[in-house]
């Protein structure tokens, strides 16, 4: 599926405002998690708007794609992206985190659109293994893709999930690792270091694909590298930046989760408002 340059350049603007809705609607709660639905923009919108076959106007198209957001604390990114395919109301996010709204702090499968409750890492990717092979028996072309944190993979689950899904061959299955190197504490290294990740994916046999995860084009080409790929799962290894456009956020652990101020606010919308 090839990405023309106007395309591309549709799909970046989108994401400077999705940038600068998700940091407003963070700041109005004074809650939430900047830094990791900013890294994970690119690779949601262009999953939404551009790959999955969904339609907001028939959320339970039994042959839809599925997408299942692993790193729920990015769920701000998410809503915006449900938002603009019609899944929400466009005012939505002024709910964000707030008692009775449909967009909670973790995505919930109560919210149009939102395929699987995730806020406890590392159970996203077994679930989506499990759509992925009942859409298999059932003979359905949909796909599924599982979008996880770096620091997800700390957890024991997951690996349980990488290791089984080549077992069953499932190659309409595409995991896509947010590698922005960052997690809750500190860095993955100084947390629990992940070393030689596309081998570690590699030994488990899958297909894996590394990329730039805000170039859209290579996300793209990467995910059309995924589809075309027949003998059984892929990942994407994604490299990103936490925080990403805003350059006081950038690569900052302090940013995973926290209030933004508002001069904070004012500095950070200087920059995506150019």
């Amino acid at each position: 599926m090839s990405l023309t340059p106007e395309r591309a350049a549709e799909l970046r603007e989108l994401c400077r405002k999705f940038r600068i809705d998700v940091l407003k609607a963070i700041h109005g709660i004074q809650s939430g998690h900047p830094g990791g639905s900013l890294s994970v923009c690119e690779i949601l919108t262009l999953l939404y708007q551009e790959r999955m076959n969904i339609d907001g106007k028939n959320p339970d198209d039994p042959d839809r794609d599925r997408l299942v957001l692993c790193k729920g604390h990015a769920a701000p990114m998410l809503y915006k992206n449900l938002i603009e395919k019609g899944f929400l109301p466009a005012d939505s996010m002024d709910t964000l985190r707030r008692i009775d709204s449909l967009l909670q702090g973790h995505p919930s499968i109560h919210t149009p659109g939102v395929e699987m409750s995730t806020g406890p890492l590392g159970i996203g990717l077994s679930a989506a293994q499990g759509m992925a092979m009942g859409l298999k028996l059932s003979g359905s072309s949909a796909r599924v893709y599982a979008i996880l944190g770096d620091g997800e993979l700390n957890e024991g689950t997951a690996w349980e999930a990488v290791m089984s899904a080549p077992k069953f061959k499932l190659s309409n299955l595409t995991a896509v690792v947010d590698y922005n190197r960052v997690q809750l504490d500190g860095t993955t290294d100084e947390i629990m270091p992940l070393g030689d990740l596309p081998a570690k994916w590699a030994a488990f046999n899958w297909n894996v694909i590394e990329c730039d995860g805000h170039s859209l084009e290579e996300l793209s080409e990467a995910f059309d590298a995924a589809e075309a790929y027949k003998e059984g799962p892929s990942v994407i290894i994604a490299h990103t930046v936490k925080g990403r456009g805003v350059s006081f956020m950038e690569g900052k652990a302090a940013w995973h989760g926290k209030a933004i101020p508002d001069e904070d606010l004012a500095a950070a919308l200087k920059e995506l408002e150019v």
